[in-house]
């Protein structure tokens, strides 16, 4: 297992190796002597083809996520929300699958959402800190300050993804 480092600042892809066999294969996800994060809370989400889900961050006690795909196929997204960074309002996107030989941390204070592009996507993510639905937020997902190139144009959102905030309505 090894980290490799991207242009956002603590971004970093976990790379492992899957260990195939005639039966499936295995993975490491995380070891905490290399990635050195302390995680207390663990969520799994499943969503079906074109669902869209972000983009989330917490503005209170935000959180570190490692992001695993368990099944299926995303496209997945991390926006830098961290005023003094040089990436500040810039994306980070990688496609990733049930197959994948890697995860990938996203630090606090990014917005993070990924789009289901099989018929079903299962990800599993560790969080640094507890979720507080009362510093919740979301940044619209097809903001033009932004730019992210999504595959899809067409998406699901929830209401509360339909009703995000555009990047220059977050008062950052």
């Amino acid at each position: 297992m090894k980290i490799i480092k991207t242009k956002f600042k603590d971004l970093v892809i976990l790379k492992s190796k899957n260990y195939p066999d005639k039966r499936g294969f295995f993975r490491e996800i995380y070891q905490e002597k290399i990635l050195k994060k302390k995680f207390v809370f663990d969520c799994f989400s499943s969503s079906k083809k074109g669902v869209l889900r972000g983009l989330h961050f917490q503005t209170k006690n935000p959180q570190g996520k490692l992001i695993t795909v368990v099944n299926g196929e995303v496209f997945d997204v991390a926006v830098d929300l961290r005023p003094n960074s040089k990436t500040f309002g810039k994306y980070f996107s990688i496609r990733m699958s049930k197959t994948s030989d890697f995860s990938i941390y996203i630090p606090p204070l990014f917005a993070h959402g990924f789009l289901c592009l099989s018929d079903q996507c299962e990800i599993y993510y560790k969080c640094t800190n507890y979720r507080n639905k009362l510093s919740e937020k979301s940044l619209l997902w097809n903001d033009s300050t932004v730019g992210i190139k999504w595959p899809k144009k067409k998406v699901i959102l929830s209401k509360k993804d339909l009703a995000a905030s555009t990047f220059n309505e977050l008062n950052l």
